[in-house]
């Protein structure tokens, strides 16, 4: 598969090359088009037979975002085209699946904006670094889907409940918090990204590859501390121990506070079918490895592809911008457990 719209070059070192990805798709915050999601797994599958090839780095183009997800705009346009949509989501998927299966460094250099897919084309590999100028969010509950791309998996591996408060919520986080939740293991400043390519091109990675990349990463690494949401863990632990969404809302309303209510009238924005399949999947993706989260996603994506939401979120939200998206049903009091139930059924292998 061949596309200007993601690039790959290989960057001569020592004792092996690092094979480089660039996604080139800046004015479009580098958002994954079918065909990238296809030549990222291709040239994945060869680079991991190559032995000339000891890692490689995965970085964005145009300084704004490394990558802003999938291209969910194409997929409102072609909404007609349902099997056309749901190859997307296949081709996107099997690409995660060999992001997390490949056995040499992966590392990532989260330049800007990572939401969505651009999670699930840098978290699923080894290393994740990340410039002051990162941040990230799972938006999807505000457009009518849930957090797929195996975020079930990584949000489960959050301390406490945050990855149920991100995955439901869809707030946006920075650097500080991202490396607090593991989310992100390395902070290394914009300027100095371009030396830590040069340190890894230069090393030979001699016993365990992965922890000698861990231990260049390091000494670049840059300490942080200060946490914008780790003040809120016990609050966010106490709320999201809870049996259901509407019940999860109830302790928000009784905390009283400023912040609480701020969190009330956000989760009161998100589709409600969103909110209750998204608290469902992460429940359910707690107890499965990788591989079978991503099928799980598989089965939801194409439930959501039948319904009224996500593409009534993505036309208010990202096409007309009004803001104002028509919920079906409007309120979460009025789903009915059974057509929760129905969006996990098997809708066929990945």
């Amino acid at each position: 598969m061949i596309t200007d719209d993601i690039q790959f070059n290989v960057l001569p070192g020592r004792k092996g090359d690092i094979g480089e990805i660039r996604l080139n798709r800046p004015k479009a915050l580098n958002a994954l088009s079918l065909d990238m999601c296809v030549a990222l797994r291709e040239q994945l599958l060869q680079w991991q037979q190559d032995a000339t090839i000891k890692a490689v780095i995965i970085a964005g183009e145009g300084g704004r975002a490394f990558c802003a997800g999938g291209d969910v705009r194409a997929l409102y346009q072609n909404r007609t085209h349902i099997a056309e949509i749901i190859d997307f989501f296949r081709q996107e998927y099997r690409m995660n699946k060999t992001i997390f299966h490949f056995t040499k460094p992966y590392i990532s250099l989260l330049d800007g904006i990572t939401m969505g897919g651009g999670a699930g084309v840098s978290i699923h590999g080894s290393h994740r670094v990340a410039s002051e100028f990162f941040s990230f969010a799972m938006p999807e509950t505000a457009i009518g889907f849930f957090p797929d791309i195996g975020a079930g998996y990584f949000l489960n591996q959050c301390p406490g409940k945050m990855g149920y408060y991100l995955g439901l919520t869809g707030v946006t986080i920075k650097i500080s918090d991202a490396v607090a939740l593991g989310l992100v293991n390395h902070f290394v400043e914009r300027a100095k990204q371009p030396a830590l390519v040069r340190a890894l091109c230069e090393a030979d990675f001699l016993g365990d590859p992965m922890k000698h990349v861990s231990a260049i990463i390091a000494q670049h690494h840059f300490e942080i501390s200060a946490t914008d949401l780790m003040p809120h863990a016990a609050h966010i632990e106490c709320c999201f121990t809870a049996s259901n969404v509407q019940a999860i809302i109830k302790n928000f309303q009784s905390l009283g506070n400023d912040w609480s209510k701020e969190i009330v009238a956000l989760l009161s924005k998100r589709s409600p079918s969103s909110l209750a399949v998204t608290f469902q999947y992460l429940q359910r993706a707690a107890t499965l490895n990788f591989d079978e989260v991503m099928q799980m996603n598989f089965n939801l994506a194409q439930a959501f592809m039948q319904r009224h939401d996500f593409f009534e979120g993505v036309r208010a939200v990202l096409m007309d911008k009004d803001q104002a998206p028509q919920w079906e049903p409007k309120s979460i009091e009025h789903l009915q457990e059974q057509e929760i139930e129905r969006y996990f059924e098997n809708a066929g292998p990945l």
